[in-house]
């Protein structure tokens, strides 16, 4: 990566111009950064897909939005008329274009929102009280809200959540608003188990020290979870996560995996203990909504998750401590 200038862009028919005002690095980013996410991107290109920022500039013709106007921006763009799109899941569009891929990203300055996506419903007010990081974050949160739909937790369901990132701390918390008896997260890192007791988890595991499926066993009376959720993009994982649900249980492996990554898996787990396994990708629209509801809320506690702020000129530092594991959520203001 590289800081430079780039020519300001300008808001074309029916495109806005953000100024940016929160870009927050997510586990997809580093992964593109480190040439194993792929899919999309150009090369050069701006990269950066969970911000917010304030209207700088409205393109011709467009009406609904005016300049100082608080917005963010669901940055995953469905064509609206493929096969998928015409069967509701537009988040795994055949044509889908995002933010942050095919489309420049916000780790700039300014950011030009695309027609397709301001027209498609893809840009969200938010009020004075909301803070940018705050809604900047309701991106990975309506992905975790796809997750758990997929995982289909509720009401007295025992969880078990693999990974205490940034991530598996709002699956922590969007469980326990869903109405699980119990969360059990598994967390090598003792500040990443400490959020996780403060969001709600009722108790944590270190994988290292501690034998965690007995501490499921005991959990459940050796039944095994209800629901459990990969939050970390571990493929050794995957099959630890089948073993620790229950017969007729729920495994949702959430975290993205690299290409090529093929882990075993024993699939007699599930085949004789009928489990539903389910994969989560991205997100759509009404997703996004919900969660920044949410967020404004104060359902979901975000603000806590954001550990480091740098700004656009140290993204090499920024993007070192959200890749070292040193904090939680890392946030860029440009």
């Amino acid at each position: 990566m590289a800081v430079t200038e780039v020519p300001t862009p300008q808001a074309g028919p029916g495109e806005l111009v953000l100024q940016v005002k929160a870009a927050m690095i997510c586990g997809t980013d580093i992964r593109i950064y480190r040439g194993k996410k792929t899919k999309g991107v150009r090369l050069p290109s701006i990269i950066g897909h969970e911000f917010s920022g304030g209207i700088v500039d409205v393109g011709p013709g467009l009406r609904g939005f005016a300049l100082g106007d608080r917005v963010s921006v669901e940055p995953v763009i469905p064509c609206h008329n493929c096969a998928y799109c015409k069967i509701g899941m537009e988040n795994v569009c055949a044509n889908r274009k995002a933010i942050g891929y095919e489309f420049d990203g916000a780790f700039a300055e300014y950011i030009r929102i695309p027609a397709t996506a301001v027209a498609g419903g893809h840009v969200y007010k938010f009020p004075e009280g909301l803070a940018w990081e705050q809604a900047a974050l309701a991106e990975p949160l309506g992905c975790c809200l796809n997750g758990q739909e997929k995982a289909r937790v509720g009401l007295g369901d025992a969880v078990v959540i693999l990974g205490a990132g940034p991530i598996g701390l709002m699956h922590v918390q969007l469980a326990k608003a869903a109405g699980a008896r119990h969360v059990l997260v598994s967390e090598p890192v003792h500040h990443r188990r400490k959020m996780a007791l403060e969001l709600g988890a009722d108790s944590v595991v270190d994988p290292r020290a501690d034998d965690l499926a007995a501490a499921v066993k005991a959990l459940t009376d050796s039944v095994g979870a209800d629901a459990v959720i990969l939050a970390i993009g571990v493929p050794a994982l995957a099959n630890q996560a089948l073993s620790l649900a229950r017969k007729g249980g729920r495994v949702n492996l959430f975290a993205g995996f690299s290409v090529g990554d093929m882990p075993p898996m024993d699939v007699n787990l599930i085949h004789y203990n009928e489990l539903l396994v389910t994969g989560t990708s991205a997100l759509a629209r009404h997703h996004y909504e919900k969660a920044l509801r949410l967020i404004e809320s104060g359902v979901v506690n975000v603000s806590s998750l954001v550990s480091h702020r740098f700004p656009l000129e140290q993204i090499d530092e920024a993007f070192a401590a959200a890749e070292g594991g040193l904090g939680i959520k890392v946030a860029v203001t440009p």
